[in-house]
């Protein structure tokens, strides 16, 4: 969910290897607002999916889901939660950075809480494009640098690095190119288990690839 650049699968396993589910059962709000846009059968990808809360919720609408994380007991558990569902979901042990990215083969990219640092972010940002079909979508929440004020107000979730956060303006290069459906700053509750809760200060992006 954070910091896969600066910290390892090790810390990600712990996170992910008790029974609870970290950041609970439920999908992103802000991905589960977009199901409107989509349709059965479509291709999607969520890269840095921990224990597979959105790739289970994209399954369950009929998608042709990949699923993302380089904690093996995050993709151990993403698995056996879509057969607790009752979906398919490809559940793959990879590095977001690392993996090679196909190419215009996906109809959404969705990117929730994915925190790297900025040649990093770039970088990722540029291979979920080109992983679009022309027209594809994808769906982007992060936190923002006023998030590192909210712990000290008792809200939980996101990194407490100001390098791993990212402004509106980082969003807006990385993506200059394709079409902005919407890119908006907000203050969101966020209820997402108990590592992620609490008033949060977060980028929302809609982004069409051209």
């Amino acid at each position: 969910m954070t910091e896969p650049a600066l910290r390892g699968p090790a810390m990600w396993d712990e996170r992910y290897g008790g029974e609870h589910y970290a950041y609970g059962l439920e999908p992103n709000r802000f991905l589960e607002a977009q199901a409107h846009r989509l349709k059965p059968g479509m291709k999607a990808v969520v890269p840095g999916d921990g224990e597979g809360r959105n790739g289970v919720f994209l399954a369950s609408l009929g998608l042709d889901v990949d699923t993302l994380d380089l904690s093996e007991q995050g993709v151990a558990k993403a698995r056996r939660f879509a057969v607790e569902r009752g979906v398919s979901l490809n559940a793959l042990r990879v590095d977001a950075l690392a993996w090679e990215w196909p190419e215009e083969i996906y109809d959404l990219v969705a990117l929730i809480f994915l925190h790297l640092i900025e040649p990093h972010r770039k970088a990722v940002h540029a291979k979920a494009i080109r992983a679009l079909k022309p027209g594809g979508l994808l769906v982007l929440e992060a936190f923002r640098p006023e998030q590192i004020e909210r712990h000290a107000a008792g809200t939980r979730g996101g990194p407490r690095d100001a390098a791993l956060l990212y402004s509106l303006d980082a969003i807006r290069r990385d993506f200059e190119e394709e079409e902005i459906l919407m890119l908006d700053a907000a203050e969101a509750e966020m209820s997402e288990g108990p590592l992620q809760a609490g008033m949060s200060a977060v980028v929302r992006a809609l982004i069409r690839r051209r």
